[in-house]
């Protein structure tokens, strides 16, 4: 039921009162586009604090590379620290998921943002001096990823609710479009005001932002998780049902199969982007330019996710996915052979539109299949998925970068993508019974 369970006369109400302080008409745009989402004003107020903190999550996420580069001019100490940062994804998204779907998300959530704050603002103390403690950073580093790690899947279950069934793809898109609308700010930011302040002091900014995602979710009331009146589950049981989903429900399954081999064999780019800039195109990770090559990665990664719910709104998600992963192959090769600056901040951007665009499409048709009610621990495993296993490529990769050079990963990450181009088939097949609530209980 939309908007948390109210009544559909409330709902017209409040979308009619909407439609007249934003000055558009009762009759909005078509359902599951970017713009129907934005109708629904819960949606609007928490997408709002997710993108001012995460414009802060990216300064930090893209200065912790290239810090880490600077101080030791190592791959493997980059891929130990991407690793701090997103390998936490590969545990706690499971419990944060399961907590989502038991208890009162909007204060889950508020607790986990204020101690993604605290440690935050560890990583600043840590590094304000000339020889920080590396053992320290990777340490609290990794605190902040465990906070990440349980909120995303926490926030990805809220999504749905906000908004209703009908216009879900236009709030993925939305939510993905302000990922990687961060992915242009923070690194911009984070590239001019690193030379001038250093590290530490984009650290505490970071930890500043959280305080937006705090103060959206106090002025919002969500919507409560339907609770279901059977015999109790195990506690084991109820942790693994989103992998129980996962195994009988073939489309759940292939998208979840497809991410986790996506992020772990074919995004080593993104964490070791410094080194890539470093060894191919002359572009030193501390310098402006490398804030803006990232910045330009992440602009053609926010037109990729913004397009499926606009351009794109009306397409089959399922067929958008595998177009994307051939275009994101060519596309990587393409940026592994390139040796000047100039030609790579396009190519780049070509990357993060494929990219995006087919994670947008696989996590909406992801979600088109899921329950609220296991919908926090099926997103749990996605996030483990989306970001855990890039942590642990990272920290494989780096050895071999050393060893072999990081074009030839860079290829053989686009190879990946290929082969997954015809493993990806997620289309529904016809009358294709629904096992979430059942496996669930």
């Amino acid at each position: 039921m939309p908007e948390g369970g109210k009544r559909h006369d409330e709902i017209s109400i409040e979308e009619i009162s909407d439609a007249v302080v934003d000055g558009d008409s009762p009759i909005g745009p078509k359902t599951g586009t970017a713009m129907a989402a934005l109708r629904h004003r819960t949606f609007r107020i928490v997408f709002l604090g997710a993108f001012a903190s995460n414009i802060g999550t990216w300064m930090q996420n893209v200065i912790l590379g290239a810090y880490a580069y600077d101080i030791t001019r190592s791959s493997t100490f980059v891929g130990v620290i991407i690793f701090a940062q997103l390998g936490p994804t590969l545990v706690f998204p499971m419990l944060g998921g399961l907590i989502a779907d038991k208890v009162n998300r909007k204060l889950f959530l508020i607790v986990l943002s204020a101690e993604q704050l605290i440690f935050s603002l560890g990583v600043a103390w840590v590094v304000r001096g000339p020889h920080p403690s590396h053992v320290l950073l990777v340490l609290t580093v990794i605190m902040v990823g465990v906070g990440s790690a349980m909120f995303g899947p926490a926030y990805s279950s809220v999504l749905p609710g906000l908004v209703g069934k009908a216009d879900m793809p236009g709030a993925i898109s939305l939510n993905s479009a302000q990922m990687n609308g961060s992915r242009v700010i923070g690194p911009i930011i984070g590239g001019l005001l690193f030379p001038v302040i250093g590290p530490a002091w984009i650290f505490v900014i970071n930890a500043a932002t959280y305080l937006f995602v705090i103060a959206t979710l106090l002025a919002v009331t969500l919507p409560t998780v339907a609770q279901q009146l059977t015999a109790k589950a195990s506690r084991w049981k109820e942790l693994i049902a989103g992998i129980s989903v996962a195994r009988h429900d073939r489309i759940v399954g292939r998208c979840l199969v497809t991410v986790f081999v996506f992020s772990l064999l074919a995004l080593a780019f993104i964490g070791q982007m410094p080194t890539e800039a470093a060894h191919n195109l002359g572009i030193k990770p501390s310098t402006t330019s490398y804030g803006i090559l990232y910045a330009c990665f992440g602009s053609g990664a926010l037109i990729g996710a913004i397009s499926i719910g606009t351009v794109f709104a009306q397409t089959s998600k399922p067929l958008i996915v595998r177009v994307c992963l051939i275009g994101y192959a060519v596309a990587l090769t393409v940026f592994a052979l390139l040796r000047t600056p100039i030609p790579a901040y396009f190519v780049v951007a070509v990357v993060g539109a494929f990219y995006f665009a087919f994670i947008t499409a696989l996590n909406t048709t992801l979600q088109a299949q899921l329950e609220d009610n296991v919908r926090g621990r099926v997103m749990a495993l996605w996030m483990m998925g989306f970001g855990g296993t890039v942590g642990v490529g990272n920290l494989l990769i780096g050895p071999v970068i050393s060893a072999l050079g990081i074009t030839d990963v860079l290829i053989f990450g686009a190879g990946v993508a290929l082969i997954l181009s015809w493993y990806a088939n997620v289309r529904a097949e016809p009358a294709q019974p629904d096992l979430n609530l059942t496996l669930a209980q």
